[in-house]
């Protein structure tokens, strides 16, 4: 990683709403840079896991998330620079920055304030705007959409617009001259309809990245589609030439990221992680944190793999294995192994969906076929339901109770959870360790339940945000390696 200030060009890419196309064209954006020779380094505003999994496939960096409620401002500015600025599998830092807006530009926590939207993190990193609009039926509508947006916060730069959804070349010819002759916001680019650029969606959003390479015959092929299509559609030169027009930032003088000294002698602990096609929701971030505390990252599979590899602790985060219960509930080596790690108090975050995978069974409810339900690892004393209807999306406040492997009593946090599963048949002598102000949790809202060094929740961490994620987990993981060696 390299140290420098210096000023990473970086353009944010919103609309007016979601669904108008922002995450297609963004996607398309960062292939064509990166066929230019550009190294992009892709970012997604606020907390989503998949969306930044396209990101990451298309340019070959991992995208990272900028949240401004969970994240002051300057701890949005330290993640952009450390992003920018890590030498991934290119070897090089970034050429330029793409930032990939959520919902409309405005839309945040309140009705009142920007917190938490597109538009304050496009100010905190002085970020110029390109929006994408809907046109669809709108041609001189699009100009005063365009022309409110602009006026609405004069601290938010729109620089560009793309119009997406033309239906001809006289839709887009009126459509830019009421939008170029009312605002002087220029048209960098139009995308004609093409059912083709349409992705695979599901209720939680696109399908992950790791399910859609081995469940869709043209998955490769679609994404290529889009990169072609937003290639020939978008005036990059003008693109390129917007993103240099950011202004300065400065990165904070000590950032989270940086290494820890290990004390002499000290063994790095190393933490198993699930990674496969039913448990790939992490935030990059979170792993840069824990190796930046000594930890060594090793993964493996719970569907793949019949045992763990060699390590200190389990990190098993959120994902869909209910699209995969049967494949897990068949592993059982796996499920033994884990069971086994935990009753010999090995630290164990059962993160969201990988908590539903520690309950005792996992139902699957359809509303064209019989419920079924799988046996799970069984070591929360509770059963795990999907598709009953519950979906929580909601930024979420809370304080540790309990000492855990991941927090000590009294630590507090601001955090999201983001689930559509619920628990059933929760046993009474439940031990719950997160006592949550702001959000739903498991029961009554008490999250974090316990048994032995194993925690499950619902909540999703980020390490930039919960700083003491990564310090406490590191130092569970690193105090169970002394007590298994002896020392």
């Amino acid at each position: 990683m390299t140290s420098d200030n210096r000023q990473i060009p970086r353009i944010l890419i919103s609309a007016d709403r979601s669904s108008s196309g922002k995450t297609t064209i963004s996607m398309g954006i960062m292939a064509a840079l990166k066929a230019q020779g550009y190294v992009v380094q892709p970012f997604k505003v606020a907390l989503d896991y998949i969306d930044p999994e396209y990101h990451t496939e298309i340019v070959g960096r991992r995208s990272r998330n900028l949240d401004g409620y969970l994240m002051e401002e300057e701890g949005v500015i330290d993640v952009f620079t450390h992003a920018c600025n890590s030498e991934e599998n290119d070897g090089k830092p970034a050429d330029i920055a793409v930032i990939e807006g959520v919902r409309g530009l405005y839309e945040g926590l309140t009705a009142d304030t920007d917190m938490g939207s597109t538009a304050q993190i496009s100010k905190m990193l002085k970020c110029p705007v390109i929006m994408v609009i809907n046109a669809r039926s709108m041609t001189r509508s699009c100009a005063a959409l365009i022309k409110g947006f602009a006026s609405f916060d004069s601290d938010v730069n729109i620089a560009g617009v793309i119009l997406n959804n033309v239906g001809s070349q006289r839709h887009a010819d009126k459509a830019v001259t009421a939008i170029e002759s009312t605002t002087g916001i220029p048209v960098i680019g139009v995308v004609y309809r093409n059912p083709d650029l349409d992705l695979w969606m599901r209720e939680l959003g696109l399908i992950p990245i790791p399910e859609g390479r081995k469940t869709y015959d043209r998955f490769a092929e679609r994404i290529r589609i889009i990169e072609n299509t937003v290639r020939d559609s978008v005036d990059l030169e003008k693109l390129i030439q917007i993103a240099n027009t950011a202004g300065p930032i400065t990165p904070p003088a000590k950032s989270r990221f940086e290494e820890r000294q290990p004390a002499a002698g000290e063994i790095p602990p190393k933490i198993g992680v699930a990674f496969d096609e039913a448990f790939n929701f992490y935030y990059p971030d979170n792993m840069d944190l824990l190796q930046a505390e000594g930890a060594e990252i090793e993964l493996f599979s719970p569907l793949h793999d019949s045992k763990l590899p060699d390590v200190d602790a389990l990190y098993i985060g959120g994902g869909t294995p209910e699209i995969f219960a049967l494949e897990l509930s068949l592993n059982t080596p796996m499920k033994e192994a884990i069971e086994e790690a935990s009753a010999k108090g090995m630290p164990i975050f059962a993160e969201s969906a990988g908590m539903n995978y520690l309950t005792k069974s996992m139902t699957i409810k359809t509303r064209d076929a019989p419920d079924v339900t799988f046996d799970m690892v069984g070591i929360f004393d509770c059963d795990t339901v999907y598709g009953s209807g519950k979906r929580i999306v909601t930024y979420t406040n809370g304080v540790f109770e309990k000492d855990t492997p991941i927090g000590k009593k009294g630590n507090k946090f601001i955090a999201h959870e983001f689930h559509h599963s619920i628990l059933e048949n929760i046993s009474d002598d439940i031990e719950y360790t997160i006592d949550v102000t702001r959000g739903i949790g498991i029961k009554d809202k008490k999250d974090g339940m316990i048994v032995k060094n194993t925690i499950g929740t619902y909540i999703h961490y980020h390490g930039s945000s919960y700083t003491d994620f990564a310090k406490d987990f590191v130092e569970s993981a690193r105090k169970y390696h002394k007590y298994q060696s002896g020392k």
